[in-house]
C-alpha cells in the first residue's frame, strides 16, 4: 500500500469507513483546500461574522462554543447553515478529559449538546481507554470522529515520547471511533514494533501552530509554515486562528488571508503527493 504521504485525499477517503474521516477528506478533495480555521472569540456576532468570511475557504470550522458569553443554541442552527453553505466539516476543540461515564454526558447531554452537530472532536488520552469507549458510545451511532491529542504545538508540552507512543496504540485499537491526532508529524508506525505497524494504517493528522509571518505568541505558542508542516511533516490539516481574522474581524481581510493559507496549504499538499 503506498503511504498516506503520498496518496491524495480522495484515494485516502476511500480507504476510510468512518463517516467523519471520509467527510473530511472528501471536502478537501471537493474544495482544494487543507485549511481549517479556528474561531477562538468571546461574541456570537464575531464568530459568526468569521465563520462567514473564511467558510469558502476552508475544509473544516474548528470551534471553543464554551468561551461564548452570549452562547446560545440557535448560533449551533447558525453554524450548520453555513456548514451546508460553504462545504466546510464541524470540529469542536472540546479536548474531553474525564471518565467514560462522565465524558458520555458531556458529549450528549448539558447547553451544548456537542455531539448533535460537530462531526468532529477530541480527547486527551490521559484517563485511558475509557475515554475513548465513552465518546464512541454517543458518537459512533451518530457517525462521527475522535481525534486524540498526541502533540500539543506549546513550548513545554508534556505529550511527548511514552505519552504519544501510547495516544497511538490506544488509536489502533478503537479505529472505527478514532480517525486520527492533533499531532506536529505522521503517526505512522509509531509505538509499534516493525512487524507490528498495520499496513494499512491512515490516521489523520491535523496540525495547530501554523501561521506565515509570527512565530510565536506571548503565552508559549510556537507557529510554522504551511509547507512545513504539510511538506516536511506530513500533515493533513493546517489549522490557523489569529493568522487569519486577526483582533479586526473585517470580512474582505478575513477572505484574503484565508485564501492566502488555503493556497499556501494546497501548494504543499500538491508537491508533497507528486513526489516520490
Amino acid at each position: 500500500m503506498t503511504s498516506p504521504y503520498h496518496q491524495t485525499y480522495a484515494e485516502r477517503a476511500l480507504n476510510h469507513e468512518n463517516p467523519a474521516a471520509k467527510l473530511l477528506l472528501e471536502t478537501m478533495e471537493r474544495k482544494k483546500s487543507n485549511l481549517a480555521v479556528s474561531v477562538d472569540v468571546t461574541r456570537s456576532e464575531d464568530f459568526l461574522a468569521i465563520v462567514d468570511a473564511a467558510g469558502p475557504y476552508v475544509c473544516l470550522v474548528k470551534t471553543h462554543v464554551d468561551v461564548l458569553e452570549d452562547f446560545d443554541y440557535s448560533l449551533v442552527e447558525r453554524l450548520q447553515e453555513l456548514s451546508k453553505r460553504h462545504d466546510f466539516v464541524i470540529f469542536e476543540d472540546r479536548k474531553f478529559a474525564d471518565i467514560g461515564n462522565t465524558v458520555a454526558l458531556q458529549y450528549s447531554s448539558g447547553v451544548y449538546k456537542i455531539a448533535n452537530w460537530s462531526h468532529i472532536t477530541n480527547a486527551h488520552p490521559v484517563p485511558g481507554s475509557s475515554i475513548v469507549k465513552g465518546l464512541s458510545s454517543v458518537g459512533l451511532p451518530l457517525g462521527r470522529g475522535l481525534l486524540l491529542l498526541a502533540e500539543m504545538s506549546t513550548k513545554g508540552s508534556l505529550a511527548t515520547g511514552s505519552y504519544t507512543e501510547e495516544a497511538v496504540r490506544m488509536a489502533r485499537a478503537h479505529r472505527d471511533f478514532v480517525i486520527g491526532f492533533i499531532a506536529q508529524r505522521r503517526m505512522d508506525g509509531i509505538g509499534a514494533a516493525p512487524d507490528e505497524a498495520p499496513e494499512d494504517e491512515d490516521f489523520l493528522i491535523l496540525t495547530p501552530g501554523v501561521g506565515l509571518e509570527s512565530k510565536g505568541d506571548g503565552m508559549g505558542q510556537q507557529y510554522r509554515t504551511p509547507r512545513e508542516v504539510v511538506l516536511d511533516s506530513g500533515c493533513d490539516v493546517i489549522i490557523v486562528g489569529r493568522g487569519i481574522y486577526g483582533s479586526e474581524f473585517q470580512p474582505d481581510t478575513i477572505a484574503a488571508r484565508a485564501e492566502r493559507y488555503m493556497a499556501e496549504g494546497w501548494a504543499a499538499y500538491v508537491e508533497r503527493t507528486s513526489s516520490t
